[in-house]
């Protein structure tokens, strides 16, 4: 049986970006991300403040992105996007926890040790 400690950069990053995008796919309830890592979704002062018409969409195009590439995701985690709304750049980012939401997660791979937290900000923000 292979652990998380026994996985190359390349198996340990794919897994990391699996975890990720099953979280961010989760973050509307979907039932088929049943199995989808422990977290938590928050969003800035700023991107409440566009209003809840605005946070459902963002949330939406959030939990739907596929924008990843070489440029924007150098470690290949799928850890973070850009969306254009209406004339306004949000940002999301996936932060790795321990289970204790205290540190950084001491086995990024492992959903047993890790505990997500996405973010939705406006650059302005960060």
């Amino acid at each position: 049986m292979t652990t998380t400690l026994d996985l190359d950069p390349v198996q340990e990053a794919a897994r990391i970006a699996a975890q990720n995008d099953a979280f961010r796919c989760s973050i509307l309830g979907d039932t088929s991300g049943a199995g989808a890592p422990l977290g938590q979704f928050v969003m800035t002062r700023g991107v409440a403040a566009l209003g809840p018409d605005a946070q459902l969409e963002l949330t939406r195009r959030v939990a739907a992105f596929d924008g990843f590439n070489a440029d924007s995701d150098p470690q290949g985690w799928h850890e973070m996007g850009v969306i254009e709304f209406d004339g306004t750049t949000v940002w999301f980012k996936v932060d790795l926890y321990d289970t204790d939401y205290t540190y950084g997660s001491p086995e990024p791979s492992d959903p047993l040790q890790t505990r997500r937290v996405l973010t939705l900000l406006l650059p302005s923000e960060y």
